[in-house]
C-alpha cells in the first residue's frame, strides 16, 4: 500500500530530492524544453484511492527539438554543461525560460488517456474546420515504460477540488467573486469561455463514455474554461466494477447555476444549442472515430469488454437525420441535467478521497 496524508506528501518531497540534473534532460511531454532547475518543494501527491501519482514542477528552457538535440551532443561530449551554456547555445528571440508541471503516474496504464486525447483532437480539428466556437484541451501524455507515464499539466487552472479546499463557494460564487458581478462584461466573457468547453467536454464525454467524473478530475482556467482530465475509465469501464453508474456526462448544479440555473436560461440554451452542434458536427467522421479506437482493441486496455465498437457506434447515430439527431442530444441533455448519481458519486468521492463539492 502506498502511504496516504501527510506521508504521501513527505514520501514525494523525499524522492524529489533525490533526483540531481547532471546533464542535459527534459520532460517527454515536453520535448521541445530544456529542464533547467526542479522545484524541490513542489512534489505533491495527487488524488487516487488506489495509485500514487504526483506532481512536480520544473524550471524550462523552450529552445526548439533542434536545438535541444544540439544542446544533447554538446552535453555528452563535456559530461557536464552549465545553465549559462545552455542559454548561450539556444539563444533566439523564440526561447522562453518558465516554470511547467508534471504529473507522474505509476502502477496506472496511460495508453488509455493517450487513445482519449488523440480522439479529442480529432474533435477538435473537425470543430475548428467548421468554425464551431467551442473549447477541447487536448494535453500531452506519454506512456514511458509498462504502468509508467508522464502528463502535461494544463496551465493556468486549478481543479475544482483545490477550489472547493480554498473557499466553501460554488462555482457560480467562485466566479463572481473572481470575473465580477452580472453586470460586467469579464464575468460575460468567462461565462462564455465556460459554456463554449462545456458543451465541447460534454459531447465528449458522451460519445467516449468518460467516467470517475469527480472534482478533482475537472479544472477551471484562469478564463473559465472547464477541462476535464484523467481518462482512466472510459467506453465499458467505470468505477466500481463496471456499473456505469454517472450519467453520460456531468451537469451539476453549480454547473447549471453558471449557466443561468435552468433549462430556459438563455445563456443554458446556447449551451444546448452548442453541444447539438458538436454532435451534428461529429457524426459524419464517425468511421473516423471507429478506426483509431480499432487501432487499440489488441493492447486489451481495461475499457476494452467486446462491445466497445458497436456501442461507440450506436451513440454517433449515423442512422438518423440530423433533425432527429438533434432530438437524441437534446434528451441526452435533459437525462444529465442535475441528475442526482452525478451528486451522489461526489459525496461517495468525499467519503472515500475526501474530495470536496458543492
Amino acid at each position: 500500500m502506498f502511504p496516504k496524508g501527510e506521508a504521501r506528501k513527505k514520501a514525494c518531497l523525499t524522492a524529489l530530492a533525490e533526483i540531481h540534473l547532471k546533464t542535459v534532460a527534459y520532460l517527454p511531454s515536453n520535448p521541445e524544453a530544456i529542464i533547467l532547475d526542479i522545484d524541490y518543494k513542489s512534489g505533491t501527491p495527487m488524488q487516487s484511492a488506489a495509485k500514487a501519482p504526483f506532481l512536480a514542477r520544473f524550471k524550462v528552457l523552450r529552445c526548439g527539438i533542434q536545438k535541444l538535440e544540439q544542446l544533447g551532443i554538446a552535453a555528452h561530449q563535456r559530461k557536464h554543461i552549465p545553465e549559462a551554456d545552455i542559454r548561450f547555445l539556444s539563444r533566439s528571440e523564440d526561447s522562453l525560460v518558465c516554470w511547467q508541471a508534471a504529473i507522474f503516474k505509476v502502477g496506472d496504464d496511460v495508453r488509455q488517456d493517450m487513445l482519449a486525447l488523440q480522439l479529442m483532437n480529432l474533435m477538435r480539428n473537425i470543430f475548428n474546420s467548421v468554425n464551431l466556437d467551442i473549447c477541447l484541451f487536448p494535453y500531452r501524455v506519454v506512456a514511458t515504460g509498462p504502468g509508467c507515464g508522464v502528463i502535461e499539466c494544463v496551465p493556468n487552472s486549478k481543479s475544482r477540488d483545490q477550489l472547493g479546499r480554498q473557499t466553501d463557494f460554488g462555482l457560480y460564487e467562485y466566479f463572481l467573486t473572481t470575473y465580477g458581478d452580472e453586470n460586467t462584461e469579464t464575468l460575460q466573457r468567462a461565462r462564455r469561455n465556460f459554456i463554449r468547453s462545456m458543451a465541447a467536454y460534454s459531447v465528449f464525454s458522451f460519445l467516449l463514455q468518460i467516467k470517475d467524473r469527480h472534482n478533482g478530475n475537472i479544472m477551471i482556467d484562469t478564463d473559465g474554461h472547464i477541462v476535464h482530465i484523467d481518462f482512466g475509465f472510459m467506453f465499458e469501464s467505470s468505477p466500481g466494477g463496471n456499473l456505469g453508474f454517472e450519467p453520460d456526462f456531468k451537469l451539476s448544479q453549480e454547473m447549471v447555476a453558471i449557466m443561468g440555473g435552468k433549462m430556459e436560461a438563455p445563456s443554458f440554451r446556447l449551451f444546448a444549442s452548442l453541444c447539438v452542434q458538436a454532435y451534428l458536427a461529429v457524426r459524419p467522421y464517425y468511421k473516423a472515430f471507429i478506426a483509431l479506437v480499432s487501432l487499440m482493441l489488441d493492447t486489451h486496455l481495461p475499457c476494452f469488454r467486446g462491445k466497445t465498437i458497436q456501442q461507440f457506434r450506436d451513440r454517433f447515430a449515423p442512422q438518423l437525420s440530423d433533425r432527429d439527431a438533434a432530438k437524441y442530444m437534446m434528451s441526452i441533455i435533459r437525462n444529465c441535467f442535475l441528475n442526482v448519481r452525478s451528486k451522489m458519486y461526489d459525496q461517495l468521492q468525499y467519503i472515500q478521497n475526501e474530495i470536496p463539492f458543492i
